[in-house]
């Protein structure tokens, strides 16, 4: 199909979905609980440099679920519907997410079961922070074939019950059995204070929204350097001496336990080395084949796990000759928190729903994934 022939694709809507109230940073043990009673080493040094004031979690203090992944996601969903568009004229659903409710069936499946409407092709994008992107890119790419007239798609991520103190009791108390100290890896305590709960959801059209402001898709570029590092964030997996990730289903069952092997865990040496790098790289590669002038950008939105990383971002950045005023860069980390696959989603919803576009505004969104380093950039226009 030739580029003549190909449609234009609007986000048309956005929404989001945050459970439950705010969290401060003096509050999240109430909620994750301490490891073994002891309060954690790292804690505040993590959350001083991540420059996150409060996040969102689908627990109570007591560690009950209020929500499942899925049911965030159809509360997201739900934030779409009105008098012109409702679940059953939804053609094509795409779901990301690092932190499904299953193994099996997929996340897109279980949250079309519960939205019950009709029978539509439900897609689920794997993966971390870029799952989303993925399925965004599906969504887009379905729509500018003609295949679908629209699209719903969401991220989202339901990590903090997976940060809770009961789920890494046995590795402690195994190190203290083997004389260690009790306290966990950083690799893994490190993202008990970096995440959070919440779903965001976008409308995909063919055509514009005739009321409200809409975001045209002008391009999307995704790119994987998995061959250029190892892997750095993973879950389900022990790594070796040889940075080699052994496979859960590989492991005695003990070591799943011990290791705490089914946790979320992060080399935060590999991430500080190559996390900037790539971007920069890719983001030098990009701006050269689609001629983008920074200087006329109007926004540009990195998802960042850390406030830690802004100044090295720009760093790398100015290395490639790639200076972005520091008046267009629009993140929301510090008031949600790291959403993980939703973050990316949850920036162009407050920005979308500010009442601060205007027509002709450019958006770069920008997403870096750490777990074996891919990266994804979309550009947008106000319409």
């Amino acid at each position: 199909m030739s580029p003549s022939m190909l449609n234009t694709v609007f986000v048309t809507k956005i929404s989001k979905f945050l459970p439950n109230n705010p969290v401060s940073n003096d509050e999240m043990e109430e909620y994750l609980g301490q490891i073994k009673g002891l309060r954690s080493k790292c804690k505040a040094l993590i959350l001083r440099n991540n420059g996150i004031k409060c996040r969102y979690y689908a627990l109570t203090k007591d560690g009950k679920s209020t929500h499942s992944n899925a049911q965030l996601t159809v509360e997201a969903i739900n934030n779409l519907f009105d008098n012109s568009f409702s679940a059953d004229d939804i053609e094509l659903l795409t779901c990301g997410t690092a932190s499904p409710d299953y193994i099996m069936p997929p996340h897109a499946s279980i949250v079309h079961g519960l939205l019950g409407n009709k029978s539509i092709d439900a897609m689920t994008g794997v993966g971390s922070c870029n799952s989303t992107m993925w399925a965004f890119n599906y969504a887009w790419m379905s729509l500018l074939i003609g295949k679908y007239n629209n699209a719903v798609c969401t991220g989202s991520e339901k990590i903090s019950s997976w940060m809770l103190a009961k789920n890494f009791e046995e590795e402690s108390k195994y190190l203290e059995a083997l004389g260690k100290n009790p306290y966990i890896a950083f690799e893994r305590e490190f993202l008990r204070w970096m995440l959070s709960d919440g779903a965001a959801a976008l409308l995909l059209e063919n055509k514009p929204n005739k009321n409200t402001p809409s975001l045209k898709i002008d391009w999307i570029e995704i790119k994987s350097y998995a061959n250029e590092a190892d892997t750095c964030m993973f879950a389900g997996g022990y790594k070796n001496e040889n940075s080699d990730i052994i496979p859960w289903r590989d492991l005695d069952s003990k070591q799943w336990l011990n290791d705490s092997v089914f946790s979320l865990q992060q080399d935060s040496r590999l991430l500080e080395k190559y996390v900037t790098k790539f971007a920069s790289i890719m983001l030098k590669e990009i701006a050269g084949k689609y001629d983008i002038d920074f200087e006329k950008l109007n926004f540009f939105l990195p998802h960042m796990s850390s406030e830690f990383f802004r100044n090295k971002i720009k760093d790398s950045f100015a290395e490639q000759n790639i200076f972005i005023d520091s008046n267009k860069w629009f993140t929301n980390l510090h008031k949600i928190g790291n959403i993980g696959a939703a973050s990316a989603y949850m920036m162009l919803e407050e920005l979308f729903n500010s009442g601060n576009l205007k027509q002709g505004n450019t958006i770069l969104l920008f997403v870096p994934e750490s777990a074996r380093f891919s990266y994804t950039l979309a550009h947008f226009t106000v319409v």
